[in-house]
């Protein structure tokens, strides 16, 4: 433990991070311009090229600071996972997608893990920053890192800490965005907080894995809700006669209990509209039903089929059908200044409007 704490406090250690993408890449970038040696790992191989290369893929890293950090030898990715070894601290930043049925599909993580216990060592830091259910740091992943012989808090150190990339977002970035961290061990708190404070301006520490995987969720199932609420205000608006801007312009200027959250064609991106159903899912095994985020993923899931009735009948205000009239669609991404368009409530809209006919 001593050892590790040493070399991850004075930038010694090498820090290791699988899946360089929306989320991996800006964290490798924070590392490596912290002054760890950081070694990226990829199954794309025309990723791990790119960072070799100098060049960056997601608009929030810029290809300078790519090129600066790979010139100096502090960046570099790789496809062969037996690197993992030489790594003192391993960043988990894989996908975590739902399966059709709406229930967790962990393979990325699984997978991921399965490679980091064919290699792990003694003194190593392993941090999971996927979203995820609550529990399973404990149950699936250090389960299968331990099959390596190696015990956890003991030989080698785990923790959850939640990812809080927000793509697009210049004001809050890596380092101005607090970092929660759950170990399983005090030990492995000290450890994944040393590491982290060397990033983060500000790290908290909670009382477990499972409770900074909760965290996560109540974040994102917090903007899940508000928003259906939201839409629905919009639906209620429209059929009142009221333009739910103004209302909630107005509402907005009540300085305590309220937050202003704003109608859209429904949710988009890699979280918020999948991060609520790993609770309700983890909910379900225990005989519970999580009503909220049910109510609140109807709305919000029907707020395409809103936006294509709303364009029918401007259009019949025009005398015009939808299907042979020509529509522009003006951003596809899920939000503004972003090259992602996972989850996109434009798609289906898009789908939609050419199901029945729309250019």
């Amino acid at each position: 433990m001593g050892d590790l704490i040493t070399r991850l406090a004075s930038r010694e250690a090498r820090v290791g991070v699988i899946g360089l993408g929306y989320v991996g890449l800006p964290l490798a970038t924070a590392f490596a311009d912290a002054g760890y040696e950081v070694l990226g790992f990829e199954v794309d191989e025309s990723k791990a090229k790119a960072i070799n290369e100098g060049h960056s893929y997601i608009p929030d890293v810029p290809e300078a600071e790519v090129a600066r950090l790979a010139g100096a030898g502090r960046l570099s990715a790789t496809t062969d996972f037996a690197r993992l070894s030489s790594c003192d601290a391993i960043s988990v930043c894989v996908p975590t997608p739902l399966r059709k049925t709406r229930d967790p599909d962990l393979t990325y993580i699984v997978e991921a893990t399965k490679n980091i216990a064919k290699h792990l060592r003694p003194g190593q830091l392993v941090v999971l920053e996927s979203t995820t259910y609550p529990g399973t740091t404990i149950e699936v992943v250090a389960p299968q890192l331990e099959t390596a012989g190696y015990r956890v808090g003991v030989d080698f150190h785990l923790a959850f800490s939640p990812e809080r990339i927000d793509p697009g977002n210049e004001v809050y970035t890596v380092v101005n965005t607090p970092k929660i961290i759950g170990g399983v061990t005090p030990d492995c708190n000290e450890a994944a907080k040393t590491l982290y404070e060397a990033i983060v301006n500000t790290v908290m520490l909670v009382s477990s894995p499972t409770a900074a995987e909760m965290v996560k969720l109540l974040e994102n199932t917090f903007r899940a809700v508000n928003i259906g609420l939201v839409n629905e205000v919009a639906i209620i608006a429209d059929k009142l006669g009221l333009d739910v801007w103004e209302i909630i312009e107005a509402a907005a200027t009540k300085p305590f209990g309220f937050m202003p959250f704003y109608p859209g064609p429904g949710l988009g991106g890699h979280c918020i509209p999948i991060d609520p159903h790993y609770l309700s899912w983890k909910l379900r095994t225990l005989n519970y039903r999580t009503r909220f985020i049910e109510l609140a993923d109807d709305i919000n899931n029907h707020m395409p089929d809103y936006v294509v009735e709303k364009i029918g009948a401007a259009l019949n205000e025009d005398v015009k059908p939808i299907r042979g009239s020509k529509i522009l669609v003006l951003g596809v991404a899920y939000k503004r200044d972003i090259t992602d368009w996972r989850e996109s409530p434009a798609i289906p809209i898009i789908e939609k409007l050419r199901a029945r006919g729309a250019r």
